[in-house]
């Protein structure tokens, strides 16, 4: 049964979590400096401001009784207090998620609705005109970096043709309603989601057409097409489910991916995500709200990771819940 065997994985996760949110606390702690030595930090405060701060945030405990204390608060629902603006974590990192997975879940579904239909055609028409200009797109886009990308966009559709906004997700100078708001925010959201798109788009076609050719080969479908069943349901029905198992791995593994390539996305384009928020908190070593933005990413590997075996179990009937 499956849902037996989402708790049994979900409990596994738990020793899981928690060895990563150790590593994390402690690389956290490692780095050099600290939440209140930043130059901003020592010019605005005294020396005897800073150790009384220190105390208040419980810098000076041990580095165990320090980690204990947060998880504790953790176990709550209390992830600290932001350094920076003092706004709760848990409450700062709420506010920025959603943002952050508009932005991934649309270009996770436009690199699926891409990638798919090119990599399963490149594969029935292999050696193709078709295939080798896909496939040459395939490799200029995992070659081209993110930024860079995002860079040009802003250059060419903002800067010299003024088509599209440059940052933000809305226009701060109109306040817009219904269709117009919508129509405001698709603008704002064109070009970053076309860069986060771009690199997964390409990846996700090589690993499809990859996934098609090894399955097109096999006996069964040449069986199946000598049977006399029309080729589009032998490339469908036959060939079509069993090369998506080894992709929807890949696929699955790139929503992380995505999640994490917001940071860059999010700050060339001043989107108020978790990306940007990520950047601002490590740029003030904002500890507190680091650490959750980091327990988040991890959560989602580990959730990510889990519905890929239940797909496995839904596309391949030889794979057991047991």
């Amino acid at each position: 049964m499956v849902g037996p065997y989402i708790i049994r994985r979900l409990l596994q996760a738990i020793p899981l979590l928690f060895g990563i949110s150790i590593i994390i606390f402690l690389m956290l702690q490692m780095a050099p400096g600290g939440p209140l030595a930043s130059g901003e930090a020592q010019a605005s405060v005294t020396p005897e401001q800073i150790e009384k701060l220190r105390g208040h945030y419980g810098l000076d405990d041990p580095m165990p009784v320090q980690y204990l204390n947060w998880l504790g608060g953790v176990m709550t629902g209390d992830w600290g207090t932001s350094y920076d603006t003092g706004q709760p974590v848990l409450e700062a990192i709420t506010e920025r998620l959603p943002t952050t997975l508009v932005l991934t879940g649309l270009a996770f579904a436009i690199s699926l609705l891409i990638a798919i239909p090119v990599g399963v055609v490149a594969a029935t028409r292999q050696y193709s005109a078709f295939d080798y200009a896909s496939t040459g797109l395939s490799f200029a886009g995992i070659a081209t970096p993110s930024f860079w990308f995002g860079l040009m966009l802003l250059y060419v559709f903002s800067f010299q043709l003024d088509l599209l906004p440059s940052s933000g997700l809305t226009d701060l100078r109109v306040e817009h309603t219904g269709l117009a708001a919508v129509w405001d925010r698709t603008l704002h959201l064109i070009m970053p989601v076309a860069v986060l798109a771009l690199i997964a788009t390409a990846n996700l076609t090589r690993y499809i057409r990859s996934s098609m050719l090894e399955v097109l080969g096999q006996d069964y479908v040449r069986t199946a097409r000598g049977s006399g069943l029309p080729e589009r349901r032998v490339i469908l029905q036959h060939a079509g489910k069993n090369a998506s198992i080894p992709v929807v791995t890949i696929a699955m593994l790139m929503i992380p991916d995505l999640f994490l390539g917001a940071v860059i996305t999010e700050t060339i384009f001043s989107i108020p995500g978790m990306g940007a928020l990520f950047v601002h908190s490590a740029e003030l070593r904002d500890y507190p709200v680091l650490l959750g933005i980091l327990i988040i990413a991890a959560l989602l590997v580990v959730i990510t990771n889990l519905a890929t075996d239940v797909i496995y179990g839904f596309l391949d009937p030889r794979i057991s819940y047991q």
